[in-house]
């Protein structure tokens, strides 16, 4: 087979990948990820089941194609709005990623349920999922990292002692170059940063939060302060 031949090949095998991706996507916003069909998905394609299955075998596969997607999708957000605040002090370097992560989230509320929200009954994502998971927790680490060395100094807020055992370890496990309180307090901002972002999304704010970005703004200040970064940093 020529080149271009493979060529062509290759472009109508990723113009399908590409539909069945964008066809499930649709399911997800219309039933939500735990009644995802590959069989609804050919159908709507006009395609045979059997002909969907070579490019998704399972619809564990194509869930995992979704999830990684989803993931550095939001990755891609979080790392271009770090690379926009370069020249920032880290709180700020830090709010704007925050803030990138929640802009995402609310134009993307579907894609962020399938990676935030309820797991999806029978489905266990795999390693390979991993890596475009821990893009936006990069970045947040790369903050904190870069304060410590132009610095030499963090401020998070004192360890109790019998935190530190667990502290230590999942240092020693994400960022042994950072104090220990320090990556114990990005472990709990971590958390509180989609808690906000998903109570915002599912709806647990209303009638409690209006000014919800001016809220946030607030909330993700006080994650920063909590982590050890400190204003005029950087």
């Amino acid at each position: 087979m020529s080149s271009t031949a493979k060529g062509v090949r290759a472009r109508a095998r990723m113009e399908v990948t590409a539909a069945i991706k964008d066809e499930a996507r649709r399911q997800l916003a219309a039933e939500g990820a735990a009644k995802l069909s590959l069989r609804a998905v050919a159908r709507e394609l006009g395609m045979v089941s059997s002909a969907l299955y070579r490019y998704f075998p399972s619809r564990d596969d194509l869930l995992t194609a979704l999830i990684i997607d989803a993931y550095d999708s939001l990755g891609e957000s979080a790392e271009a709005a770090h690379a926009k605040a370069a020249d920032a002090g880290p709180v700020q370097r830090w709010t704007a990623v925050a803030e990138a992560v929640r802009d995402w989230a609310l134009r993307h509320p579907h894609e962020y349920a399938l990676i935030y929200g309820s797991p999806v009954p029978g489905y266990t994502a795999p390693d390979t999922t991993v890596p475009s998971a821990s893009r936006v927790g990069l970045v947040f680490i790369g903050i904190l990292r870069e304060a410590h060395g132009t610095s030499g100094l963090i401020e998070p807020a004192p360890l109790p002692a019998a935190l530190r055992p667990e502290a230590e370890r999942m240092t020693a496990d994400l960022a042994p170059d950072l104090p220990p309180a320090s990556v114990a307090a990005l472990v709990a901002s971590w958390a509180e940063l989609f808690g906000l972002v998903g109570f915002e999304l599912f709806g647990q704010f209303n009638r409690v939060v209006e000014d919800r970005a001016a809220f946030f703004r607030h909330a993700v200040g006080r994650l920063a302060r909590e982590v050890g970064l400190v204003d005029g940093q950087g």
